[in-house]
């Protein structure tokens, strides 16, 4: 049985078949194994360790090697471990420990939760766990922790050097007109409202982190890393055959970039069913629109030096953002869990009909990508992120025309004709290969006939400069 699947299991009773290959497959960043003579002290730093990182479960009993002990007595070690978590501040309420008895001997297992709403101390040491250690949490990790558990997060954190200048005054009045805000409503108590502005000491208002990405003129300038990257790969796998472009703004434009970024860069065509065809996109929009605007109003914006990153490959399409999954939010509950780690955004991008406020839109996606006969979405919690990879119908997706016959209707020159054929010869085309073929054409008519290809969608320009060269689409 797979490790992993046995952690996601968020219940209270772990059976014999999971216990031996939990003990089998050794201790890592979510499995403990404590001896039954550990101190209260060793079992509680174990125990605040995993209640601040990912949870996990600690088997209590055994050595090292994972091997169970003998000659104790697992009913006062059952008493011992509940004493050790009520040791931590504030007191880690645990699910009761469970005894099991297997044929290589008794163990005491304790399970911690996933997303618990607090951040645990020992006499005032912050702990969390990785690669099977108990290590002290840095800073950067402990303010972080600060905001996801705490009571404000970093959307509602004023941004240092911002005045209200900086907010957009056109696109927070086209949102006032959107929301119908009465006619005796100051818009500051609006953006007050939603979180968008703050007082500081001085009684002075200033935008808010999530103001800034909402409605800033430049969000960029304060926060970097508030951007999406798409790139667009020629194969199944990343190479030096790339469209990339880099999408900043307010997050409302991000949304709609991104969504563009992808329909101009996908396949349409015919599905072939059996002996049936049916014309489609690659990928549902509205499934593609759905993960989009949720990489974007659940990411963790406090993580600097990261952005979303929106990989397009032949077979699939892959959403990273920053951030794992906030809460008590697990992979396991993720259809039925809600937790918004950007309140203020989510509120105004729903407002704005981008996002419904009550959910992810999980069960939606999973829905059209099977109407569409499409494989389930993929959702991964990485070590610093959160990743949705849809997969593409494939081979089984093809142009609605034979291949030569593609172009026939966009009505292009015979000098086009003849750029198209090379390079499903040759796999790519630059403009001295063009040349060559049409010597008495001049520079600048090439430059636009393979312009042309690009805006019909045939070919797609890679590189720049000297090093242009195209690829069929």
């Amino acid at each position: 049985m797979d490790r992993n699947r046995i952690l996601r299991h968020n219940r209270s009773y772990v059976s014999v078949e999971e216990l031996g290959n939990l003990l089998g497959n050794g201790q890592n960043d979510r499995v403990a194994f404590l001896s039954a003579t550990a101190t209260q002290q060793t079992m509680a730093e174990t125990l605040a360790a995993l209640a601040n990182a990912n949870g996990g479960i600690a088997l209590f009993g055994v050595n090292a090697k994972g091997v169970p002990q003998k000659n104790y007595e697992p009913a006062a070690l059952r008493e011992t471990v509940v004493a050790a978590g009520l040791l931590t501040d504030p007191p880690l309420i645990l699910p009761a420990p469970q005894v099991t008895e297997s044929d290589k001997g008794t163990i005491v297992v304790v399970q911690v939760p996933p997303g618990l709403p607090h951040i645990y101390s020992l006499r005032g040491l912050y702990l969390t766990r990785t690669a099977a250690q108990n290590r002290s949490l840095t800073t950067p990790e402990l303010r972080r922790l600060l905001l996801e558990r705490g009571d404000a997060g970093f959307e509602s954190l004023a941004i240092e050097g911002a005045v209200l200048a900086d907010l957009d005054p056109v696109r927070m009045a086209r949102y006032f007109e959107r929301i119908e805000i009465a006619a005796d409503e100051e818009p500051v108590q609006t953006l007050l409202a939603r979180g968008c502005v703050t007082y500081t000491a001085e009684r002075e208002l200033i935008p808010t982190a999530a103001g800034i990405l909402l409605f800033g003129r430049e969000p960029q300038r304060f926060l970097r890393s508030a951007e999406i990257i798409c790139v667009r790969y020629s194969g199944q796998a990343m190479s030096d055959e790339f469209v990339r472009q880099d999408l900043g703004g307010v997050l409302a434009e991000q949304a709609r970039q991104a969504e563009t970024f992808v329909t101009s860069n996908m396949r349409r065509g015919m599905k072939i069913s059996g002996m049936a065809r049916a014309e489609m996109t690659e990928y549902p929009l509205a499934v593609v629109r759905e993960a989009i605007v949720n990489a974007i109003a659940h990411r963790d914006y406090g993580i600097r030096g990261e952005g979303i990153r929106l990989l397009m490959f032949s077979n699939r399409l892959e959403i990273y953002s920053p951030g794992r999954l906030p809460g008590h939010v697990t992979l396991d509950n993720l259809k039925d869990e809600r937790y918004s780690r950007n309140e203020a955004i989510v509120a105004v991008l729903s407002d704005l009909g981008y996002i419904e406020r009550l959910g992810y839109g999980i069960d939606r996606m999973i829905g059209a990508m099977q109407e569409a006969n499409l494989p389930a979405p993929v959702f991964e919690e990485m070590a610093a992120g959160f990743k949705v990879t849809l997969y593409s119908a494939g081979d089984e997706l093809v142009s609605a025309q034979p291949e030569q016959q593609r172009w026939g209707h966009l009505f292009l020159n015979e000098r086009q004709e003849q750029a198209v054929a090379y390079v499903q010869t040759h796999g790519r085309i630059t403009n001295s290969d063009f040349q060559e073929l049409i010597p008495d054409v001049s520079p600048e008519t090439i430059r636009r006939d393979l312009a042309d290809l690009v805006e019909k969608n045939l070919l797609i320009r890679i590189g720049s400069k000297r090093a242009t060269y195209y690829i069929l689409k």
